[in-house]
């Protein structure tokens, strides 16, 4: 038998690898209707995707189900976007949704989500790229069409809430085929020459096609690229656009994004009223205790009468005196008392106090004492200290006494 034998697992792996690699099935939109759809836990969506003459198993892992903007329900009828693969331990393939739309809302519904899905994968939503906007900004520029109602309400609104920003229109067309570049092309102009500390692009509501300008991936791209911060204000509130998802901040309406752009003058002059009314009470209430502690001070007995403070201190310097005094004394004694202890002691070991017990000492001409006769010779001359003074003497004669017995050394 010279074919290959492969187990059922390798089989299944390998046609899961040849789809993986189809760029066809990799990238597929299906339209059927719902049925026996189940949504576990997790978070993963289980579904049968079926029309009159076939049926597709279908899975939406957690990841992908939350973006959903809609409920599926059995029966539902929609068009899936995903791709095709085979789940190995079953050996049945399937698809791996990834967005799904309700069918017969138009190509444009299909092309957003699409293109959101797109977006999103590249972390062009991540929150963590979204800019704070300026709290007091100078300049906003206004990116919008110079004709439409949209920028006289913001205009309006602008004036009224924060009269002290300056406005800079870049107008362009919010809608046709020349749009989508011309709103990118005002995005990053503004960015090449610092033209505002912040940027509001949109324009008024409209259907679908009017606003599907700001749909367009190259205005999402100038969007996310833009180092100012940008608040998108598209259409109606319920209308929302990819610029919503890529900008630092969306607004309900243009005008919505006026109010949320700079600060409310009459909310500024409250919040310095209360903090100038809040200070002052501080600065009162500091006053009144400074005044207090003068007050206090001013009527001390110190500065009523300031002599008695004086003579307070000299007082209290005399008794401070009186008691370095007795304990200088009282060290000078302990001093004097061991001094007087070790002199008995030194005295009590001299030589002299032995002196005046009748003995004396005898030293050589050299000054040495004179401890055995060995040390001096006859003829020699010798000093003998006694109690009174010393006696000078000639040896004459030497006897040394060994074991008791006695020889003359003449």
């Amino acid at each position: 038998m010279s074919e290959q034998v492969l187990s059922v697992l390798q089989i299944n792996e390998y046609i899961r690898n040849s789809m993986d690699r189809d760029m066809f099935l990799n990238n597929v939109a299906v339209r059927g209707e719902i049925s026996n759809y189940k949504m576990y836990p997790s978070g993963h969506h289980y579904f049968t995707l079926k029309d009159e003459e076939s049926s597709l198993r279908c899975v939406m892992f957690r990841g992908n189900a939350i973006r959903l903007r809609f409920r599926p329900e059995n029966g539902m009828k929609v068009i899936v976007m995903g791709k095709i693969s085979v789940y190995p331990r079953d050996g049945a393939y399937q698809l791996y949704a990834n967005a799904m739309v309700v069918d017969g809302v138009g190509d444009l519904h299909a092309a957003f989500e699409q293109l959101k899905a797109k977006l999103a994968a590249q972390g062009m939503f991540d929150a963590a790229h979204k800019k704070p906007l300026p709290k007091f900004p100078e300049t906003i520029g206004i990116i919008t069409s110079s004709a439409g109602a949209a920028i006289h309400d913001m205009l309006r609104i602008l004036q009224k809430r924060y009269p002290l920003v300056d406005v800079k229109l870049l107008p362009v067309r919010v809608q046709g085929a020349e749009a989508p570049e011309e709103i990118a092309s005002a995005i990053y102009y503004a960015n090449a020459w610092n033209l505002a500390d912040l940027l509001i692009v949109g324009r008024g509501g409209g259907s679908i096609e009017d606003l599907w300008a700001f749909n367009d991936e190259i205005v999402a791209k100038a969007i996310y690229d833009s180092n100012i911060p940008v608040i998108s204000a598209v259409g109606h509130e319920p209308d929302v656009t990819i610029s919503d998802f890529v900008a630092d901040l969306r607004a309900a309406t243009p005008s919505n994004a006026a109010e949320l752009a700079v600060p409310d003058r009459e909310a500024l002059q409250q919040s310095l009223d209360g903090a100038y009314n809040s200070l002052l009470t501080v600065v009162n209430r500091q006053l009144t205790a400074a005044r207090r502690h003068l007050d206090l001070l001013a009527s001390s007995a110190t500065l009523q009468n300031p002599l008695q403070y004086v003579q307070l201190r000299r007082q209290e310097t005399d008794l401070l005196r009186g008691r370095m005094i007795a304990a200088q004394e009282r060290l000078l004694a302990g001093k004097s008392q061991k001094f007087i202890s070790l002199t008995s002691k030194l005295d009590a070991l001299s030589p002299l106090k032995v002196l005046t017990r009748g003995y004396s000492m005898a030293r050589d001409a050299a000054g040495h004492v004179i401890r055995s006769t060995k040390q001096v010779n006859r003829g020699d001359s010798i000093r003998l200290t006694v109690t009174d003074g010393d006696i000078y003497a000639s040896v004459d004669q030497l006897k040394e006494n060994r074991h008791g017995t006695e020889n003359a050394k003449l």
